[in-house]
């Protein structure tokens, strides 16, 4: 009685075992259905029962993980709520690659029609070989997915230092005019010396800029007889030094200051003169400066100044007359307005125009042994004061590297008197110390009395053309 209750007990456990099995066995075979619109973007395609979603039995000695699987680096959006297992992908809970969140690796531009068709590569009609068709249709449709992903949403895209490529190299373009080369050759650039050099510096913003010119030129000049500083016609020598200060807008984009101080002196032989070896064909101080408050995009209120005179006594040949000296003549103008700055995007022209509806104009000849009615002062006094207007063009334009136009326009009337002057300079540059310079400049004075024996009267001209040494140095 014993052993076949034993018996009968043994058996019921076998029946309960066996059945808990056939349960496990076939609760193994089905999953959650898989979202179609993912599988139709994947290009897995979705079986008639939409309620439940199947994995093909491929037989015995089937691999879920499959021959391929550790190849595969693919992923989907963080978009994707939670695991939907999918064909050839395990059923697990455990992370897997295709479902993290998109990280860089490389992006590959195809085109969207191609000659070549890979299908027809990896057609068989060995039945062996449709598990190996299969995956790789499988890992290069992840593939695209990816691809399109990493392009469509790239702000999305986490990156990988290990993954990213390598940083752009930068080359240095050197121009050789003598031989009309130009070098182009890499910049190497040692991240060590960068880091320790980054370290130490102390970065501070540059609110002024500077600009400074030097030359020292043989010329040839031709002067009008009735040039209101004096010359003659000769062959001299010229020095010219320029000194630009301006304010940086970069950091001040409402503000407008600009100061140019400027010496050229031109000293020639004088074969002709029996009392003096040399004579000064010309020399000039002059200070320009303008100072003005954004208006509207290019216009600026502002005010500008000017001041000229010379340095040196100047006379006329084979006579002890004096025709020029320091402050005799000197001028000094100011002029409130506003001016229209412009520069186009790359920085090859420049153009200011300032108009002073308002403007103060003084002459002044302070030397004794001057005659000040040459300069329109009246006979006994040392200056002329003027109230009226002025207008002022200046124009920088770079025709070429080395071809510099240099242009500026000066008009003052008080409405009864007119002055104005238009100085023309043109740059050739043959390498950074040598250059050849055209300077043309044209005078118009209403108060200018006639030379005897000349037709110039009311114009003035003077022109220059050199050839020597020059330098210049800039803060950027």
């Amino acid at each position: 009685m014993k052993a076949l209750l034993s018996y009968r007990f043994n058996a019921i456990i076998f029946i309960f075992l066996s059945i808990a099995l056939l349960s496990s066995n076939a609760n193994a075979q089905t999953v959650e259905p898989a979202d179609p619109s993912l599988l139709e973007l994947l290009g897995v395609p979705v079986e008639e029962d939409e309620d439940e979603y199947y994995y093909e039995d491929e037989g015995e000695g089937y691999d879920d993980f499959g021959p391929f699987f550790d190849l595969v680096a693919d992923t989907v959006p963080d978009s994707v709520p939670e695991y939907i297992p999918l064909k050839l992908l395990p059923p697990t809970t455990l992370p897997v690659t295709a479902f993290m969140p998109v990280v860089f690796d490389y992006v590959e531009y195809t085109d969207t029609v191609s000659p070549l068709n890979p299908e027809r590569y990896i057609e068989t009609d060995n039945p062996a070989m449709n598990r190996m068709m299969q995956e790789g249709n499988r890992i290069r449709r992840y593939r695209q997915l990816k691809q399109r992903y990493m392009i469509d949403y790239a702000p999305q895209v986490r990156y990988n230092i290990n993954t990213l490529p390598e940083p752009p190299k930068q080359y240095v373009a050197t121009v050789d005019p003598s031989k009309s080369t130009i070098t182009i050759s890499e910049v190497l650039v040692n991240k060590d010396d960068l880091e320790a050099a980054a370290a130490s510096l102390d970065v501070k913003p540059k609110n002024w800029l500077h600009t400074f010119n030097g030359l020292l030129q043989f010329s040839q000049a031709y002067v009008s007889p009735n040039w209101y500083q004096g010359g003659n016609n000769n062959v001299n020598m010229i020095a010219n030094f320029r000194w630009n200060v301006k304010l940086n807008q970069k950091f001040h984009p409402n503000l407008m200051a600009e100061a140019t101080t400027q010496y050229k002196l031109a000293i020639s032989s004088a074969p002709q003169d029996s009392m003096r070896s040399y004579m000064i064909s010309e020399d000039l101080f002059q200070f320009n400066g303008t100072f003005g408050v954004r208006a509207f995009k290019h216009w600026f209120y502002s005010m500008n100044t000017s001041f000229k005179t010379q340095f040196l006594k100047n006379y006329a040949p084979n006579t002890d007359k004096l025709r020029a000296a320091f402050m005799s003549p000197g001028e000094l103008n100011f002029g409130i307005g506003m001016t229209y700055n412009f520069t186009n995007p790359k920085k090859t022209f420049k153009i200011d125009a300032s108009i002073s509806p308002l403007s103060y104009n003084m002459k002044i000849c302070t030397h004794p042994g001057m005659k000040e009615t040459s300069f329109g002062i009246r006979e006994g006094r040392h200056t002329v004061s003027e109230v009226g207007s002025n207008a002022e063009v200046k124009m920088t334009w770079n025709i070429l590297w080395n071809i510099t136009y240099n242009s500026r326009f000066f008009l003052f009337t008080d409405y009864d008197y007119v002055q104005s002057d238009w100085e023309n300079t043109i740059n050739f540059s043959i390498n950074r110390y040598l250059s050849t310079q055209i300077y043309v400049h044209m005078r118009y004075d209403s108060s200018t009395p006639r030379v005897d024996g000349s037709s110039w009267h009311k114009w003035q001209l003077k022109e220059i053309l050199s050839f020597g040494f020059q330098y210049q140095f800039k803060t950027i």
